[in-house]
């Protein structure tokens, strides 16, 4: 068993407890809940090498109704090739994007993330997938859904203090591309070609 899917089950008890403890109806469940969170904060801890109580009390300070997080993605073609970014944590390469703040819409993200990541204004056209990350072997700590748009734009892409280089790609002559992004890039070129109907969604 790979340390994602131990994330991923990190990740699942902790949402289980959150929603049990939001909806507890006496002490006797909710302490039945605390276990489950607590075992979360140990798997987590054991992951990170750090202690429970730190996992634990970081739990504790978002307790409530769990939801999976948000991430946007920017898609940029030109001449059939599809702009990417190389990043600085694994030196793999990637569509440009990131999470979504709070107040912004997931459009705006994809914008802004193009921006930080490339130098370049985009504008979005359209929408062309919602990935769950899960379904889409992404190494996120936590659940995540990723939109990623289509955006059009002219100006030439630099490299930026969030990326150690920009360039675009051909699909067969990809570069080493980060985890997740192996398997969405692909995706990417078919949804573009209209090879698989936009905008995709994971099936239920």
């Amino acid at each position: 068993m790979n340390n994602t899917t131990l994330y991923q089950i990190a990740d699942d008890l902790r949402g289980i407890a959150n929603l049990g403890l939001y909806y507890a109806a006496n002490e006797h469940d909710r302490e039945r809940y605390e276990k489950v969170l607590a075992a979360s904060a140990r798997l987590l801890s054991a992951l990170e090498d750090r202690s429970s109580e730190e996992v634990l009390a970081v739990y504790r300070d978002n307790l409530g109704y769990l939801t999976p997080f948000v991430g946007a993605g920017a898609a940029v073609f030109r001449d059939g090739n599809l702009l990417l970014i190389q990043r600085h944590d694994d030196k793999r390469w990637a569509i440009p994007g990131g999470a979504v703040d709070v107040g912004e819409t997931v459009a705006a993200a994809a914008v802004r993330e193009l921006w930080e990541e490339t130098g370049i204004r985009g504008r979005v056209t359209h929408l062309l997938a919602v990935f769950d990350s899960r379904r889409w072997q992404s190494p996120f700590r936590h659940h995540l859904n990723h939109f990623v748009f289509a955006c059009e734009s002219d100006e030439t892409p630099q490299t930026t203090p969030e990326a150690l280089d920009v360039s675009f790609f051909a699909e067969d002559k990809l570069p080493p591309l980060s985890q997740g992004h192996h398997v969405r890039v692909p995706m990417i070129f078919k949804l573009w070609r209209g090879e698989v109907a936009v905008p995709y969604f994971d099936p239920e």
